[in-house]
């Protein structure tokens, strides 16, 4: 298994991947231990030479800062902030992403200003390498103060408490511990700051945000794909691709996806067959500037967020150098909310171009039969494929209502403006899960749409095509097609793709 080292150093896609997907253990590197270390030495050092109260150290939270605690309970405070917390609700995190916010979680206490003891960031580690993993639920934070109740969940399994995923199931962390015996993490009671610098902080939306991204560096490069097959099907032009015409709107993403359709459709001898037609429709046409600019949307919002993950986003701050402990504002998630927003925007885009292509497939034009079925009348063929598109894309729109225009007064007012960048995350991520589905169903229909016409295509696209038959074979006639629209969403969530295709900064 792959070993990764959490530390400063920033993490790359791949590495991202590893950790989503469980094939990677993880350490602390070295300078983050030193950090780890240094901040906890200095924060004690503090907190015995201080006589002004230290904000989560010896106050209570939110809008109980103003009440001191006494030295013998700084530990039970924080306990009792975990405890409390956890209240989150709704549907489970996916185990995916849970592993990418206790990642996340170790990279921000990497940079050394949190003022956590070692020892508890080496039972976080000990516990995602176990293979168990903190039930999280998917509501319940304010993207403020920072993922408040979702860290909570994360952080009770470290004090024994709480429940996890272990072997395809959710059990009591003390039944797994038991399981685990001398493999196990070891737990802990909680000492001054300890809890707040757990539950502070944005992995919660920082995690969503790199399992979004994962996949969108994916969906882009699908998206252009496939709309080449569809341009291909459809008997369309090259020329709205061409090198010439993007060079006047030298817009980043528009050249870039222009480039590709070019580079995939002059190798296609039906692309350079006589046109009756001048023009192509739209959502063929110009693909170069409705790809292109979501790609410039998504590229924005991975510089945002690869900052953040390399970030302390807790607070208090333990500064060192300035001999202060700082209460600030880092843990505000408003960063995340609007680029998270943006995202999802982004990517319905390209589900909602994608399914106006399929629509042009099936429409009876460009000499292909009504609904790609060889047989129409006695055949509805592809029909309703496009109806279940259109509800998808529907669907994605409501979930592109922004979350960041939105703040709700918390904690008694001292929490009066909050980011519910949280609520980005989440349907962020229901707009990726939609947006596979919505472009398995225009592969399906490109795919039938060039079986019909016999269409000379180049040979990187028949061998895509050629791939994507042993999956879903031609349709002659009508079937049952619910299992084969499955089938064509997990044909691309599990075609690899080498990263150095993939969007990157």
């Amino acid at each position: 298994m792959k070993r990764l080292e959490i530390g400063t150093a920033p993490l790359s896609y791949i590495d991202y991947q590893s950790i989503a997907d469980g094939s990677a253990e993880i350490a602390l590197s070295e300078t983050a231990r030193k950090n780890i270390t240094a901040s906890r030495k200095f924060l004690e050092e503090k907190s015995a030479r201080s006589t002004a109260p230290i904000y989560g150290v010896n106050t209570g939270f939110g809008s109980l800062c103003s009440i001191e605690v006494g030295a013998e309970d700084l530990g039970r405070l924080q306990t009792n902030l975990v405890r409390s917390h956890a209240c989150g609700t709704g549907e489970h995190v996916d185990q995916a992403i849970i592993r990418l916010i206790i990642a996340l979680k170790l990279k921000s206490f990497a940079v050394g200003v949190s003022g956590i003891r070692l020892e508890i960031c080496e039972s976080l580690v000990q516990l995602y390498n176990s293979g168990a993993l903190p039930v999280i639920y998917a509501q319940g934070s304010l993207g403020a103060s920072g993922d408040l109740a979702p860290l909570a969940h994360m952080s009770l399994p470290l004090l024994g408490e709480g429940s996890l995923w272990f072997k395809g199931e959710i059990l009591e962390t003390q039944k797994v511990l038991d399981q685990l015996g001398a493999k196990a993490w070891a737990t802990h009671t909680l000492a001054s700051k300890e809890g707040l610098a757990l539950l502070n902080g944005t992995q919660f939306m920082s995690a969503h945000g790199i399992y979004a991204t994962l996949h969108a560096r994916r969906l882009d490069y699908f998206s252009d794909f496939i709309g080449a097959l569809s341009t291909a099907a459809h008997d369309g032009r090259i020329e709205a691709f061409s090198q010439g015409v993007h060079a006047t709107r030298p817009q980043r993403g528009q050249v870039l996806t222009a480039k590709r359709l070019f580079q995939w459709l002059n190798e296609a001898p039906i692309m350079h067959n006589e046109k009756v037609h001048v023009q192509d429709p739209y959502s063929f046409r110009c693909m170069p500037q409705v790809h292109g600019a979501s790609k410039n949307a998504l590229w924005h919002a991975m510089e945002v967020i690869e900052t953040e993950v390399n970030s302390a986003t807790d607070n208090p701050v333990v500064l060192e150098e300035e001999d202060a402990v700082v209460s600030a504002g880092n843990f505000h998630g408003q960063p995340l909310a609007l680029v998270l927003d943006y995202m999802a925007l982004a990517l319905h885009e390209l589900g909602s171009i994608s399914e106006r292509r399929t629509y042009q497939l099936i429409s009876g034009r460009r000499g292909l039969p009504p609904f790609l079925t060889p047989n129409p009348g006695l055949n509805s063929g592809l029909m309703i494929a496009q109806y279940t598109a259109a509800g998808i894309v529907s669907q994605n729109k409501q979930y592109c209502t922004p979350a960041s225009a939105d703040s709700i007064e918390s904690s008694n007012g001292q929490e009066d403006h909050v980011s519910m960048g949280a609520n980005a995350a989440t349907k962020l991520v229901k707009v990726v899960d939609n947006l596979y589905q919505i472009l398995g169903i225009e592969l399906l229909n490109a795919s039938q749409a060039l079986h019909l016409r016999k269409a000379d295509i180049s040979p990187t696209m028949q061998s895509y095509v050629t791939a994507f038959r042993e999956i879903v074979p031609v349709i002659e006639e009508d079937r049952y097609l619910h299992p084969d629209l499955i089938a064509s969403r997990d044909f691309l969530r599990s075609r690899s793709l080498e990263d150095d295709v993939l969007l990157s900064l």
